[in-house]
């Protein structure tokens, strides 16, 4: 018998301290980027309206996105308070449940026989689950999206959860029509599995739109083409209710937004923002058909080499039995593949698309990990990732030294885990169990090292919130915020109220200092304007504005502009 992993008392507390990063530190931060603030001011508008149907940004109706994540945010600004960390709770939580529904996935699916011949047990491994929830919640594309006050999380957590309902669904219900012994009919198939389904389905519909059904449904297609077999007849008469029901939950918004705004929402929320965001490069997100493989091979770090390793045993998987732990696999690999080639053909490609297959990276690659611990086998693999914690580690350090210029005991500090995890498991590969804990711990030590000291540094630049709270201080609180030659999207946060925006709900981006001058007199002789530190000259130099410097963040100034009268 194989001795456990890790004790329960330390799966506990593993768990227990992964769930408090999770959730540490998330208001540390400005918000940054062209998401995350915009995603919080409509959310804040929608609060403010008391309106959970139509988003806002600038007062203005705005139908980029479905409203889950709103509606999510709406419900942490009323607990916490408006503001980063109640911003960024909803996907850290997403993430969180994303991991409770991969356990749920890999736990009580394994028949308790053994294969003949064959090294690898079937058997009902709880510690399988654990170890897949784990690889999950370290996986580098997971923490850096869960931590992040955008849509990608949450549509990752209701699409788990409907793939996961199915599987459970799938695998139990296999079991029975296949007239196994009674023995191993252990588990029956819930009634609620197949509702379940469907209810996140329609969650993922107004978690991210249309590809919450394309890409379940894409999922089961390519898994019951490779296992080679029709769907059961169960299944596919719960599609005449089922989808129903999916866009029964979906309608609860879809609904009243077409009764409110009718073609209007349709041909921005549809046509424009999937079909031409899929089928054209109009949103400037073009990148070659491939850009997934290293995005992939990056969002799975520290796994990366386990996760190839288990592309490469696929040639020797039994496809087509009936063995829990062999469907697994079949429909993990799935899980990855459908959603990779589906991105990789849209015109539109960004690093975010391709986070809903983490959980089927997680299985596949804690499936490789029990089965070399099993065989007494991968220490190469082993050795080939502390080689790459060491290559990671040296090089960002050389990055934060000449591009960033942070200090050296930070790097350090980031660096150190890495490298001494990184040398530990080229030496003592064999020391698998104990790894296992230690490069999962030396990831979330190094990001959180990167956090408390790189990342304030880092968003200082991308944000404008220290620079308006600067300008408040000296009484400029409320004065109206225009651009000149920038738009600064962190501002629609931070300066909610006071940007103005055109009809397509884009900020004013000013072209000259004449307009700037126009501005402050209609606004009562003053305004704040952003302008890029190598256009500063332009408001400080001529006669017809008089101007005051608040200061800039490396990147654009902010500047007291009045108009001489």
């Amino acid at each position: 018998m194989q001795p456990s992993i890790l004790a329960k008392r330390v799966w506990l507390l593993l768990f227990v301290g992964i769930g408090g990063f999770y959730v540490w530190g998330l208001g540390a931060l400005p918000l940054v980027g062209p998401d995350e603030p915009r995603y919080a001011e409509v959310a804040r508008e929608m609060l403010t309206r008391h309106d959970l149907i139509t988003p806002t940004l600038g007062g203005l109706p705005w139908f980029e996105k479905p409203p889950l994540l709103y509606w999510l945010m709406i419900a942490s600004y009323r607990v916490i308070g408006v503001g980063e960390y109640a911003a960024r709770f909803a996907p850290a939580l997403c993430g969180l449940l994303s991991a409770l529904f991969v356990y749920w996935t890999a736990a009580r699916c394994i028949s308790p026989t053994v294969r003949k011949g064959s090294a690898e047990t079937q058997g009902h491994s709880s510690e399988f689950a654990k170890l897949s929830a784990l690889i999950f919640l370290s996986s580098i594309g997971v923490i850096t999206f869960a931590r992040g006050a955008s849509f990608d999380m949450v549509v990752t957590m209701t699409l788990t959860g409907a793939l996961a309902s199915f599987f459970r669904w799938q695998v139990t219900s296999a079991r029975i029509s296949a007239s196994l012994p009674a023995a191993q009919m252990n588990n029956p198939p819930k009634l609620w599995l197949l509702p379940g389904f469907y209810c996140f389905i329609g969650l993922s519909l107004l978690a991210k739109g249309l590809i919450g059904i394309v890409i379940p449904f894409g999922v089961i297609a390519l898994y019951f083409l490779s296992v080679r077999e029709w769907p059961l007849r169960r299944f596919v008469l719960s599609l005449l209710w089922g989808l129903p029901l999916a866009l029964a939950v979906a309608a609860i918004w879809y609904g009243p937004m077409t009764a409110r705004h009718g073609w209007t929402f349709i041909d921005q929320f549809i046509i424009q923002h999937h079909f031409a965001r899929f089928t054209t490069s109009k949103y400037h997100h073009s990148e070659p058909f491939y850009f997934y493989l290293p995005v992939l091979a990056s969002m799975a770090l520290p796994w990366t080499v386990f996760l190839i390793a288990a592309f490469a045993s696929a040639r020797r998987w039994t496809w087509r039995d009936d063995a829990p732990l062999d469907r697994l696999r079949v429909f993990a690999l799935s899980w990855i593949v459908v959603p990779v080639i589906f991105f990789s053909v849209s015109q539109s490609k960004l690093t975010a698309y391709i986070l809903p297959v983490m959980p089927g990276v997680a299985l596949l690659v804690a499936d490789r990990i029990e089965c070399f611990r099993r065989m007494d086998r991968g220490h190469k693999a082993m050795r080939l990732t502390g080689a790459l914690m060491i290559i990671l580690a040296a090089g960002g350090a050389w990055y934060s030294i000449h591009e960033m210029n942070l200090s050296r005991v930070c790097i350090g500090g980031a660096a150190l885990g890495l490298v001494a995890v990184g040398i530990i498991t080229l030496v003592r590969p064999q020391l698998r169990q104990p790894l296992l804990l230690l490069i999962p711990l030396a990831t979330f030590a190094a990001l959180a090292v990167a956090i408390t000291c790189a990342a304030p540094l880092v968003a200082q630049r991308e944000s404008v919130r220290d620079l308006l709270r600067l300008a408040g201080a000296r009484g400029y609180g409320a004065a109206p915020v225009v651009e000149l030659h920038t738009v600064e999207r962190t501002a629609e946060f931070y300066a909610a109220g006071r940007i103005s925006y055109r009809s397509d709900g884009e900020p004013v981006k000013l072209e000259g200092v004449k307009q700037v001058a126009a501005a402050a007199r209609s606004s009562g002789g003053m305004v704040l304007c952003f302008v890029p530190v190598k256009y500063e000259s332009q408001l400080t130099e001529p006669l017809e504005v008089r101007t005051q410097v608040i200061g800039n963040n490396g990147r654009v100034s902010l500047v007291v502009v009045s108009a001489v009268k």
